[in-house]
């Protein structure tokens, strides 16, 4: 049906009548188009007019608030004037701040005449206001004469609400007019011409203001505002007051002032301050209301320390065990130095008084030390510090605390310098002064006791008594070492920043340090020459005539007896400082070892049984040497590895010499190179020494020792050793007519 009615309809109506279709379908979409263009205009219209209806309504709301506020402002205006003129304080405190808070609405409206008037006749009425409460305050406070007519009242406590609002200056006159008419008093009772004025009655001005605070809670607590903190001002300008008192009566008394008196002055004071501190909060130090206080030091104030933390630090320090050095903390007290202060320039009577207080200290441990004697030996917990140790160093921590509560400017720099003198003087008067002296001469040795050789016959040079008092002084040494850091430490925590820098106590710790260094010196010259003997018998000894090897020769014995009889009274008494033990074995070792091959190369001619002895005899040192720290203990401990590497090297060493003065001599060849290969440091002098252990003529050493230069390496370029100074280089001739000798020598020998 569709194709027969297609094929019924020509083309072109078919076309013409799908054009006006379209057509009427274009004319509907701008039909649809200019209906909603104009619905869009409707409502912009519609919405205009609500806009405007809006800004009518904000407009109006805006003008009706303006009058309204008007009407309070016309209204208010009059009636604070009215207020002011009854001085009806209250209703003007309510009343102006509510006339100020609308006023500010009417900033943008000042270019109106009437707007203006009325914000003049507000700052009038401000002016009045003022101008009458002062002279309300002058009426009932008169600043004139110490009585006070009028009192607290209901006005002028009101009086104080209105002056919250008005200008800070006026609150700030009232406060100022009010406390120093009430320090009037004071001002008259401590006169500088009064007896109380002095020093020596400082009580009384304290005990004066604590009254004067207890009579104004009871007077006039109510009458000021609580946020204006009257107590703490009062007590901060009578602090001022009498900072600047205090100042005046002791430049023109400086010659009364003694350290006594000073010292109570300062007590008194800075338990005033502290009670300040545990009053009031410090609020009024940092406002502009009165002179502001000098930020106080950022160091640690003694005063406010924990009195068990107190005790804590001053046992540490005596045992030597104060904390590592903390940051400074700025102090909890905001009133410190607030009256103090005035006291600084006067500390120089007090550095004096250190000063000789420490002189006589030390010169009372000099008189103890000589009556009671060296200290008794102490085998159980090591050996004893000295009692005056911790008697000055416990003395220098009660000076620093009493400085520094006061200051902690020049007087503590002062005050560091007195006690880096007396350090250097206990360690050379207490300490150096009495460490045992030791003979000029060489050991103080005959001849008939280097040749005699009997166990038991040598003794040290030093007493047990003597050995344990150059103990006790090398520890004293070291606890004075140890604690005059922390003292360091603790100085520079209590003095100002900018002057941490000038405290230096590294001298004194180096004098410390070198009585250390010399208590270990004549701890190791003793035993050494102890030693000294059994050496020199050594090599006196006819080793050329042993005829078969034994036991340990009676030198050997000799100087294990005497290792045995001095190393455990040091190790005890020098328990408690383990390291200055072991430097002490370590310096024994690098004395004795050198000493002991110098004598074996002494020991000439040596037979080769004689050098089988010999290195029996050294294999035992060696041995006992290796034990030596710990030789007597009923507790073996592992010998530190420093000591026992230069014991095994040096002993490996005379080993190794006799090992090649065992050697034969022939072929020489071959016992050069066992020399160069046995003794790693070997040198021509070394080499002839030992060629004259074996008894070789000069004849036979000279061919040898040729052979030794040829054989020996060459030294690296830029540098000669000692012993190849005074060779010089042969020349081609010298050369051939050696090995032309050394060839003649070589088939004669053969």
């Amino acid at each position: 049906m569709c194709q027969l009615w297609c094929s019924s309809i020509p083309p072109s109506q078919a076309l013409e009548e799908a054009q006006k279709a379209i057509q009427q379908l274009f004319g509907k979409i701008k039909d649809i188009k200019d209906k909603a263009e104009k619905s869009e205009q409707m409502v912009k219209e519609i919405t205009r007019d609500i806009k405007q209806l809006d800004h009518a309504k904000r407009h109006l709301t805006t003008s009706i608030t303006t009058l309204n506020h008007l009407h309070m402002l016309a209204g208010g205006v009059d009636s604070l004037e009215a207020m002011t003129r009854r001085r009806q304080y209250g209703e003007v405190a309510n009343l102006l701040q509510g006339v100020m808070n609308v006023l500010e609405h009417f900033h943008k409206y000042m270019g109106i005449p009437q707007i203006r008037q009325l914000s003049e006749r507000v700052k009038a009425a401000q002016t009045e206001l003022g101008q009458q409460i002062l002279a309300d305050f002058e009426e009932a406070f008169p600043s004139q004469g110490t009585k006070r007519p009028g009192g607290p009242s209901n006005v002028l406590r009101d009086a104080c609400l209105v002056a919250n609002i008005l200008d800070p200056r006026i609150k700030q006159e009232i406060i100022k007019k009010f406390i120093k008419q009430h320090l009037s008093e004071y001002l008259v009772l401590f006169q500088e011409n009064q007896d109380v004025a002095w020093l020596d009655k400082i009580d009384r001005r304290y005990a004066w203001v604590k009254r004067q605070l207890v009579d104004y809670e009871e007077k006039y607590g109510r009458m000021f505002p609580r946020e204006w903190c009257m107590t703490e001002r009062i007590s901060v300008e009578f602090c001022h007051v009498t900072r600047t008192e205090l100042s005046k009566i002791m430049r023109a008394r400086a010659k009364e002032i003694e350290v006594k008196l000073l010292l109570f002055a300062i007590q008194r004071t800075t338990n005033f301050e502290g009670f300040l501190a545990k009053r009031f909060s410090g609020c009024t130090l940092t406002d502009g209301t009165l002179k502001k206080l000098e930020s106080p030091p950022p160091s640690t104030n003694p005063f406010l320390e924990d009195e068990t933390a107190a005790e804590t630090e001053e046992l540490a320090l005596e045992k030597g065990e104060l904390e590592q050095p903390k940051k400074p903390k700025a102090p909890d007290n905001p009133f410190h130095g607030i009256v103090s202060k005035c006291f600084e320039p006067h500390l120089y009577v007090y550095i004096e008084s250190q000063d000789k207080n420490l002189s006589e200290l030390i010169d009372r441990f000099v008189a103890d030390f000589k009556a009671q004697g060296p200290p008794k030996p102490n085998t159980d917990e090591g050996g004893a510090v000295l009692p005056s140790c911790a008697d000055l160093f416990v003395y220098y921590k009660k000076c620093m605390v009493q400085c520094s509560q006061l200051s902690t400017g020049e007087p503590m720099i002062a005050l560091t310098t007195i006690f880096q003198k007396y350090l250097r003087e206990y360690a050379w008067k207490i300490l150096s002064g009495n460490l045992p002296k030791t003979s000029s001469s060489s050991g103080g040795l005959t001849i008939s006791s280097l040749l005699k050789e009997k166990e038991g016959s040598e003794v040290a040079r030093f007493t047990l008594e003597e050995l344990c008092l150059i103990c006790s002084i090398l520890s004293t040494a070291e606890y004075c070492l140890a604690t005059t850091q922390q003292l360091e430490e603790k100085l520079k925590e209590k003095v100002d920043v900018s002057l941490t820098e000038r405290i230096n106590l590294t001298g004194e710790m180096d004098t410390f340090s070198t009585v250390i260094s010399s208590s270990i010196q004549l701890l190791v010259q003793d035993l050494d020459a102890a030693c000294d003997p059994a050496l020199i018998a050594m090599s006196k000894m006819p080793w050329q005539n042993v005829e078969h090897v034994g036991d340990q020769s009676p030198y050997v014995t000799s100087v294990i007896l005497h290792i045995k009889q001095n190393v455990p009274i040091i190790r005890d008494n020098l328990a408690s400082t383990r390291k200055y033990f072991t430097q002490f074995c370590i310096k024994f070792a690098n004395s004795f070892i050198p000493k002991f091959i110098t004598h074996l190369f002494k020991c000439k001619p040596i037979s080769m049984v004689g050098a089988e002895q010999l290195l029996l005899d050294t294999h035992s040192l060696k041995m006992v040497l290796l034990d030596l720290p710990s030789i007597g203990s009923q507790v073996v401990r592992k010998a530190p590895a420093s000591y026992t590497k230069i014991v095994v090297k040096g002993m490996t060493r005379a080993e190794m010499i006799l090992k090649v003065v065992m050697a034969p001599h022939e072929p020489l060849v071959v016992f050069v190179d066992n020399y160069i290969k046995l003794l790693t440091d070997c040198n021509t002098e070394t080499f002839q020494k030992i060629l004259d252990m074996k008894g070789l003529k000069r004849s036979e050493q000279s061919s040898m020792l040729e052979l030794l230069r040829q054989r020996l390496p060459a030294p690296p370029s830029g540098t000669e050793s000692s012993s190849t100074l005074s060779l010089m280089a042969p020349t081609p001739e010298q050369e051939s007519s050696r090995i032309r000798k050394l060839e003649k020598l070589i088939k004669k020998r053969l």
